[in-house]
């Protein structure tokens, strides 16, 4: 059958095209693509191409599906699996494999499985591990902003704080303590702010930094400080811009105590180094962004390390118990995946989001893929005008701002996608 995609040829080289997939055999699985939302990471594999860890040597003349954050429908089960899996339900996927030690995974290795097209094929190995999940939840968008938000709950599963009397590490955040997000209001920032309000064992203070105002402004509107405090945590935005010394404003939140725990979200070094120096006793430093220089480093105190019991690690990407945690949440109603949309588009915008990712402001961009649409802002709907438009603007104003199952259902019927 035919399918439409988004294939990597090379660095720098991505194309829409169709192209055939071939019958799936008894241990694979059809899988129609819905949503795919499109990740920094598909970016810095499109700059790397062959170069990057995932990236197959003979991507020129096998080229691999792009996108690893999708949902849809099953189309048809192969004979091993259909015990298991029907045609028609819904289906999430947890594209962290690591299969055997493989680092092939969807988005990255396969020419066949990935989140950037019509139709796709599910391997075996998704299957074997257990990470093709049955999914009945109402949107599928919520469904394909699971697996950025199981990076963000696997990062804070990630942090760990030491008991000297035991050796024992206590896993996660600090209960009561003080958590620091440095360049924190992105997409996933968002999402790291807004998980730990869902835990039950909370920190008690979050502070969030970031350089632009008007992306403090859009996480205070939709992460208010009062609405922190309704679950108990203080939150503080802070714009380092406007400091005559970082460290000092920083350090003078927690009484020049330090953080418990630190997320560093961009690949600065000197927001690494600012970090660590900002660590309290037994504090842990997660450096969370993925730098694409593979010579990337900083200096680190380990005198601190040594004498105050500071940690340094990182987290890439969550488990299939990260996932559905994430999804389990969002159902309760106890995160909002949302919060990270900023624009909405279809197949045929995926190709120039992807390339120009780091330029478009906002946060996710979030593709439908079985139908084209350009790659628009959620505050520039009502501008746009035209009936389509105007009823998404009205629907996302009745929802606060925020992307949702109604707009998504009201592009669905706009398109006639059953």
């Amino acid at each position: 059958m035919k399918s439409k995609g988004v294939r990597l040829y090379g660095a720098y080289d991505i194309r829409l095209e169709e192209f055939d997939l071939p019958e799936i055999r008894e241990d694979e699985i059809l899988v129609r693509v819905m949503s795919d939302s499109i990740c920094m990471s598909t970016y810095k594999l499109l700059m790397q191409g062959k170069a990057h860890k995932r990236c197959p040597q003979d991507v020129e003349t096998r080229p691999v599906l792009i996108g690893h954050e999708f949902a849809g429908d099953i189309v048809k089960v192969g004979r091993k699996w259909r015990n298991e899996f029907q045609p028609g339900e819904k289906f999430a996927q947890q594209p962290a494999l690591n299969y055997k030690g493989s680092l092939a995974s969807p988005g990255y290795s396969y020419p066949y499985f990935g989140g950037a097209c019509t139709y796709c094929i599910v391997p075996p190995e998704v299957m074997e591990l257990g990470y093709l999940l049955h999914y009945d939840g109402e949107s599928y968008f919520e469904a394909s902003l699971g697996e950025p938000m199981s990076c963000i709950i696997g990062g804070y599963y990630g942090n760990y704080h030491t008991d000297k009397h035991s050796h024992k590490h206590s896993i996660g955040v600090r209960e009561g303590g003080r958590v620091l997000i440095m360049g924190g209001c992105g997409p996933m920032g968002l999402g790291a702010i807004e998980y730990p309000l869902a835990l039950e064992k909370k920190p008690s203070m979050i502070v969030v930094t970031d350089l632009s105002d008007e992306r403090i402004a859009r996480a205070r509107h939709f992460l208010s400080e009062k609405e922190a405090a309704r679950h108990g945590v203080r939150l503080v935005y802070v714009n380092p811009c406007h400091c005559e010394d970082q460290y000092a404003a920083l350090m003078s939140l927690t009484k020049g105590e330090g953080f418990d725990d630190i997320f560093v979200f961009n690949a600065i070094r000197d927001l690494a180094e600012l970090g660590d120096r900002l660590l309290a006793y037994d504090g842990c430093l997660n450096f969370f962004s993925g730098p694409t220089n593979k010579d990337f480093s900083a200096m680190i105190n380990l005198y601190n390390c040594h004498y105050s019991s500071t940690h340094i690690l990182g987290t890439t990407g969550g488990n299939t118990d990260d996932l559905k945690e994430s999804i389990r949440l969002s159902a309760e109603g106890k995160l909002r995946p949302a919060v990270m949309v900023t624009h909405v588009g279809g197949m045929d915008s995926i190709v120039e989001t992807t390339r120009n990712l780091p330029q478009i402001p906002g946060g996710k961009k979030l593709a439908y893929t079985q139908f084209d649409m350009p790659m628009t802002a959620i505050d520039e709907f009502r501008e746009k005008g035209g009936p389509l438009f105007t009823r998404l603007a009205d629907c996302c104003d009745a929802h606060g701002g925020l992307w949702n199952s109604e707009a998504e259902k009201i592009l669905f019927r706009h398109f006639g996608v059953n």
